[in-house]
């Protein structure tokens, strides 16, 4: 029931705010918001209810955080990884924030998506260049691990424009849209739908989402705090662009086969 402050209870506020469809579709949850962000972010949504934030409102904030993310990524010390992998989780629960705002209100519409994609588009692009830059030895010796950095960047962007093309695509053609669901994803072919098993069982593509990416840069920075120098995150910067590579073809492969497109 809703409290006379204005507020719903929780068990209220989830029903509607975090229902099935959203928390449990395949590609569009990550697993730290079905683990413990979502359990934070429904307090959050709760406070902000009677106010007049707008949903739009806070995907800025989640918006700006990206950046910043990359920034504190880009400075050769343990400190700085550390501190992206803080505001990564701020910025995750935020992202669980605006959408269950949004559906509780019914305040949804094409802006609010918008922002949230570009949000995530420059996230982990920012990221993956912030880790080059860190790579070199910062901002002020940038050289080619940064141009690594900065492929891995860009193919992290084709990856995402590989799904979100995907909606475009229908839509452009005159098809409904189509469900996020395990089923349609699932390659045809043979081979690749076997391929695609073993990817899931390795799910290495995860190095290129924010929170991973920043896990992964932490603990190479603790290695380097250690013993000295930028071995582990130069080897991390490489991974990340041998990772993009095969996302990228894989992806596209994966999609053309699937039922996506149909």
């Amino acid at each position: 029931m809703t409290s006379s402050s204005g507020r719903p209870s929780i068990t209220e506020l989830r029903a509607v705010a975090q229902p099935e469809a959203v928390v449990g579709r395949v590609s569009g949850e990550h697993w730290a918001g079905r683990l413990y962000q979502r359990r934070v972010s429904i307090f959050i949504t709760r406070a902000l209810v009677p106010t007049r934030v707008t949903p739009n409102a806070v995907t800025w904030t989640m918006l700006v955080t990206g950046p910043l993310a990359a920034l504190a990524m880009s400075v050769p010390h343990l400190w700085g990884p550390l501190v992206a992998f803080a505001v990564i989780q701020v910025q995750g629960t935020l992202d669980c924030v605006d959408g269950e705002l949004a559906r509780w209100r019914d305040q949804r519409g094409p802006s609010g998506i918008y922002l949230d994609r570009i949000g995530h588009y420059v996230t982990d692009g920012c990221l993956a260049v912030g880790v080059g830059v860190h790579a070199d030895g910062g901002l002020g010796a940038i050289g080619g691990w940064t141009a690594l950095g900065l492929a891995a960047g860009f193919l992290i962007l084709v990856t995402k424009a590989e799904t979100d093309l995907v909606h475009v695509a229908r839509v452009q053609s005159g098809r409904a849209p189509i469900a996020d669901t395990a089923e349609v994803a699932r390659p045809r072919a043979g081979l690749l739908r076997r391929l695609r098993r073993i990817a899931a069982s390795f799910p290495f593509n995860r190095a290129l989402l924010a929170l991973e990416m920043t896990l992964l840069a932490l603990t190479a920075a603790a290695v380097d705090a250690s013993r000295g120098g930028l071995g582990a995150t130069r080897v991390l910067d490489v991974v990340l662009l041998v990772v993009a590579v095969l996302v990228v073809v894989g992806h596209l492969a994966a999609t053309m086969a699937s039922d996506r497109l149909r």
